[in-house]
């Protein structure tokens, strides 16, 4: 397994939010695939694949019956992609330059 995938049920964890299920999702992805990140043209594959993979996850996650534990919800939350981070991060820095 790779190493940067975390346990995302109970009781490693108390919430899981839809960031978390893609963050994971994008590193099985990279994993895979053997990119960290995708050329131009391999990027709308490699979305493809997260998309499909983190609703693959969802499922499972909600579907898991652990034993002492409540149902998994994945919940909306703060999105934990450090890609789309760091492009936030990039873009306040571009927009206070020009400011």
């Amino acid at each position: 397994m790779c190493r940067s995938i975390r346990t995302l049920r109970p009781p490693a964890v108390d919430e899981v939010t839809d960031g978390d299920v893609r963050a994971a999702a994008r590193q099985y992805v990279r994993k895979l695939s053997g990119f960290r990140e995708p050329s131009a043209a391999n990027e709308a594959a490699f979305e493809r694949a997260i998309t499909a993979i983190a609703a693959s996850t969802t499922e499972l996650l909600e579907s898991l019956d652990v034993r002492g534990a409540d149902a998994v919800t994945v919940v909306a939350g703060p999105e934990t992609d450090l890609r789309a981070l760091r492009r936030a991060q990039r873009e306040a820095s571009d927009q206070a330059a020009a400011s």
